[in-house]
């Protein structure tokens, strides 16, 4: 072997560096496949089909509003819960139902002790005293204070069942029985008292107009062309009935 030989490596017919492609061959980085790093996305190759590049917000790509109906077939998408079923007015009036037969049977019990109560007051007068006359009018007297204040009580209990039970727990007895449960619709959270409370008071103030207001009130879920059955209560509070 000679002191000039350039390619002291019979192996070696390109006489090149040990580690370093032939002559004439594209260098590594041009035109050969990298090892990809770990953690970049891999620019120039196929994505999975409606997947965004890893780490990055899905632009461009369809997302699902809150409130929004899906399809219009009564599934609603709201935040924190997902995808959930609008209750139906059956259920809802089915709710209602239940509610009106629990606080009717309360209420009875409440004004059969006022009633008793006023009655008692009547019995103690006696019919032989020259002050029986003035008796029975205190008694009657008597009587209208008892039943106004049982009628009072009665009022803030159905203020405070309906209310607090909607505010705290999302649903009254009637509800819990048929699985349905009230949310606020731009968080999907419990309605708090605020909601709570107006959701109440506007079935309420329909009272007033020989209960038709009412009626129309707790019927509105019908005129709601949305698909949401938002009745005027709920469109004021911010609500939604839906399914548990």
């Amino acid at each position: 072997m000679s002191f000039g030989d350039p390619n002291p490596n019979p192996n070696n017919p390109y006489g090149q560096q040990p580690g370093q492609p032939p002559q004439g061959q594209p260098q590594p980085g041009y035109g050969y496949p990298q090892e990809q790093p770990q953690g970049q996305p891999g620019y120039g190759y196929p994505q999975q089909p409606g997947q965004p590049p890893q780490g990055q917000p899905g632009y461009g790509y369809p997302q699902q509003a809150p409130g929004t109906l899906q399809a219009n077939n009564g599934y609603i998408n709201v935040p924190v819960l997902g995808t959930v079923q609008v209750a139906s007015m059956g259920r809802r009036l089915c709710a209602r139902l239940i509610d009106g037969v629990a606080i009717g049977v309360i209420l009875a019990i409440i004004m059969g002790i006022g009633l008793a109560g006023a009655v008692g007051l009547a019995n103690d007068c006696d019919s032989t005293s020259p002050d029986y006359t003035s008796c029975v009018n205190d008694a009657s007297a008597g009587f209208i204070g008892v039943m106004f204040t049982w009628i009072m009580v009665i009022a803030c209990f159905t203020l405070l069942y309906e209310w607090l039970m909607i505010s705290f727990v999302g649903a009254t007895v009637g509800k819990l029985a048929v699985g349905l449960r009230v949310v606020k619709e731009n968080t999907g959270q419990k309605p708090g008292l605020g909601s709570g409370f107006i959701r109440y008071i506007i079935p309420i103030v329909g009272v007033f107009l020989c209960y038709i207001g009412a009626v129309l009130v707790y019927l509105s879920p019908f005129f709601d062309n949305s698909g949401k059955l938002q009745g005027w209560h709920d469109r004021a509070a911010g609500t939604l009935v839906i399914k548990k």
